[in-house]
């Protein structure tokens, strides 16, 4: 599925609730401002039919495995409208943006983490290129519950960079 990936536009923001997933219940939510779209910091991008639609939206933070700032990676998320899942769009974003990350960044590494029951969403990181590293436990408060994870990543060299 041809997708892009763009800047928030206030407009978004109803259109991408998410809470209509298993994986969505992170207990109460703040109001949502336009996130940035800086690859340096947290952010996030839109992601758009090849029609201009809104299927669902990509977000990042960065994470430290050492002390020196080249030692930070981003960890991904995606969202996507009921209507857009399974239809690939996920994997073709995630993938756009880990090669946003790898172009536009000094980056060595990407991660995604989650949840060990979201069966779809580990096929899709795995499509995208992603690696499972293991099993990430208690690493998450969803529903009510700490949960595990699984830890993805892909680095730089597995894209030929």
């Amino acid at each position: 599925m041809p997708i892009s990936l763009r800047p928030y536009t206030a407009d978004d923001l109803p259109l991408l609730p998410g809470g209509d997933s298993p994986y969505d219940d992170w207990g109460p939510k703040q109001r949502r401002e336009v996130p940035g779209s800086d690859l340096d910091g947290s952010g996030g991008l839109v992601i758009v039919d090849d029609d201009g639609s809104v299927l669902g939206d990509l977000s990042w933070h960065y994470v430290h495995w050492g002390p020196n700032a080249g030692s930070h990676n981003p960890m991904i998320g995606v969202w996507l409208r009921p209507e857009a899942r399974g239809r690939g769009a996920g994997t073709e974003a995630q993938s756009s943006l880990v090669e946003l990350f790898f172009r536009h960044t000094a980056v060595n590494r990407v991660e995604a983490h989650t949840d060990v029951e979201n069966v779809a969403e580990q096929r899709s990181l795995a499509k995208a290129g992603f690696t499972a590293e293991g099993v990430v436990r208690g690493a998450q408060w969803r529903d009510g519950a700490f949960r595990d994870g699984i830890l993805y990543s892909i680095l730089r060299a597995d894209r030929g960079r």
